[in-house]
């Protein structure tokens, strides 16, 4: 995927890519991933045109996402949009009793990719839900988690979008550390998951 010196790429999801952003302020990235890759693209392309946002919000579901994708995703004119979101439709299930089909997530997710198709002129990038098993009752989420990543993946495939497979990631850094070195609560990643992350889509970028 082509990164250019006057892109406006858009991050957008939940609070993996939040990560404690100040909502006053439209110009901050947050302290995770999104931050880390700003930095990365900011030295190498040393372009003042490059415009970097992130917009995830804590919490926030695939239905949340197309709620809010005209107001706060399409009104921003991204040339780049990079949305990770998914494990809220899971958590919900667990921790609220407030479950997400598999079918449910594909028609909100559809419907925001279907806006951008129709609406922008971006190029789109899709990263996977991912978990990995800490504590232990993370492992039966993986009934309700994995169906939807082969939804994000399906929809990376039709839409033509970029797709960056993090569970298969954090899944074999795993076996190199413990797996709260990367995501304390199996969700929300530490610093250095957020590197990882932010390697990931880097790798992913055409910089020349």
């Amino acid at each position: 995927m082509l990164i250019q010196p006057n892109d406006r790429i858009l991050f957008t999801g939940d609070s993996i890519t939040d990560c404690g952003r100040n909502r006053e302020d439209a110009q901050n990235l947050g302290i995770g991933y999104v931050a880390f890759v700003a930095a990365r693209l900011q030295a190498y392309l040393s372009s003042p045109e490059l415009q970097i946002f992130n917009r995830g919000i804590s919490g926030n579901r695939a239905g949340d996402l197309l709620d809010r994708v005209d107001a706060d995703l399409l009104a921003l004119k991204p040339t780049v949009v990079s949305i990770l979101i998914g494990i809220n439709d899971v958590w919900r299930r667990f921790d609220s009793n407030s479950p997400t089909t598999a079918e449910t997530f594909e028609k909100n997710y559809r419907a925001v990719l279907e806006k951008i198709e129709t609406q922008l002129e971006a190029r789109v990038v899709l990263l996977e839900p991912f978990l990995l098993h800490v504590p232990e009752d993370r492992y039966a989420w993986r009934e309700d988690l994995n169906p939807k990543i082969d939804v994000v993946r399906k929809l990376a495939i039709e839409f033509g979008a970029e797709l960056i497979p993090l569970d298969g990631l954090f899944a074999k850094m795993a076996t190199q550390a413990p797996a709260a070195y990367w995501a304390h609560d199996g969700v929300h990643p530490t610093a250095a998951g957020a590197a990882l992350i932010a390697e990931a889509w880097l790798e992913n970028a055409d910089l020349s």
